[in-house]
């Protein structure tokens, strides 16, 4: 069974219990970090999912609430005993800047570090980044302040699909990634350059004929929570949910 938990649910300020937005994909085999906030080692065992279990780390952009982490999962990850490889995927304009921050840190020169292996993206429309057996992942560009990239992830095995729009105005691209999916995860930061309201979120997943709703990197401040469903409900027909750390949806 095909299962995404949310990891992190707030919005570029991290607040008490909601941890910057970064998901874990699961299908069989494959364990998929998407983007790595402050420290994910913590959050995965909340989770109850071993640190070493991650094979794929997807980086959807180069902002410091999504990639800020990376260091510290992977030195984490080594000195907590990790062999296998872990492949790292983003965008060429991503991983140039996640490889020259690692470098600062003389990474390379540490001993018997496991295998990283890094994979640049193209930068194209549904373009399939991991490709297996088990589930695939395609990806697009779409609407950000730099270089970002929304997802689509196919759960082969369970023939259920969802999508993810990461950091994004509305654009044509994250339609065609939610096109019939079983669940979009959409961000609702507010109206403004390079990010979606809780209302053009909804007018995505209408437009895409998606089945169910996700909002996601919010700000967590009580008072505007009611407000973000209500906006999203008056305008998509299907169910519209707000997510929140810890939670789990299974496909």
């Amino acid at each position: 069974m095909g299962r995404v938990t949310i990891l992190g649910s707030g919005h570029a300020v991290a607040e008490d219990g909601h941890e910057n937005t970064h998901l874990l994909i699961e299908q069989g085999t494959q364990c998929i970090l998407v983007d790595c906030a402050s420290s994910p080692i913590a959050r995965l065992k909340k989770a109850g999912v071993a640190f070493d279990r991650v094979t794929d780390l997807i980086l959807t952009h180069f902002h410091p609430d999504h990639v800020a982490g990376v260091p510290v999962f992977l030195v984490d990850s080594w000195l907590l005993g990790r062999k296998h490889p872990l492949n790292i995927y983003g965008l060429p304009h991503t991983i140039d800047r996640v490889e020259s921050m690692m470098a600062l840190y003389d990474w390379k020169k540490w001993p018997q570090f496991y295998p990283v292996i890094f994979h640049r993206l193209a930068d194209q429309e549904m373009s399939l980044a991991l490709g297996g057996p088990e589930l695939r992942v395609f990806t697009s560009p779409v609407k950000h302040m730099v270089p970002t990239i929304g997802m689509r992830i196919e759960f082969t095995l369970d023939g259920k699909t969802l999508a993810y729009s990461c950091d994004t105005e509305p654009c044509p691209q994250v339609i065609e990634l939610a096109r019939g999916a079983d669940g979009l995860v959409h961000e609702a930061t507010g109206m403004g350059v390079g990010h979606s309201s809780a209302a053009q979120a909804a007018l995505i997943a209408r437009q895409a004929d998606v089945k169910n709703l996700y909002l996601i990197h919010y700000s967590a401040q009580a008072d505007l929570l009611p407000g973000l469903l209500h906006d999203a409900r008056e305008i998509f027909p299907g169910k519209v949910f707000l997510a929140v750390d810890g939670m789990t949806l299974e496909f």
